[in-house]
């Protein structure tokens, strides 16, 4: 088996964290290029769904360069230096994200946890992952 690209999924919830050491395992053992990804997810406030509220460009922005900064802040400097990264945040739909993504580097392994994190806290993973797995033109491995 040839692991060129591994893509590693991130929420930063607990299992995401076992995610990533296993990723960094294969990355060290198969020397592939490690693409840390963390998808966030649109939000969507059931009170104002019906309203037509939009959510400035601007704070969506913000978000993204907080989760850069804290990508690199929580990844960057436990990844060995000779290893190729990349530290990546997308928004949108988290499975068709991934999976786009994976299509875009031509993963050749896709890894996400088992459980993690939504806005109300701790919870399966599975659809996700569930979705990946089937939909991925790569390997999917689920960690717990």
């Amino acid at each position: 088996m040839s692991l060129n690209h591994i893509v590693c999924c991130t929420d930063f919830s607990e299992n995401s964290e076992l995610t990533f050491q296993a990723a960094l395992e294969m990355a060290e053992r198969y020397q592939a290029k490690l693409y840390v990804l963390h998808v966030m997810p649109p939000v969507i406030n059931p009170v104002m769904a019906e309203t037509s509220l939009v959510i400035s460009p601007l704070a969506d922005e913000a978000l993204v360069v907080g989760l850069n900064a804290r990508m690199q802040e929580v990844y960057e400097k436990r990844i060995p230096t000779v290893l190729d990264f990349e530290l990546v945040v997308r928004d949108g739909h988290v499975s068709t994200e991934i999976i786009n993504f994976a299509e875009e580097v031509d993963a050749d392994l896709v890894m996400v946890g088992a459980f993690g994190l939504s806005g109300m806290g701790l919870v399966l993973f599975g659809s996700v992952a569930k979705r990946v797995a089937h939909k991925c033109p790569c390997s999917v491995m689920i960690v717990r």
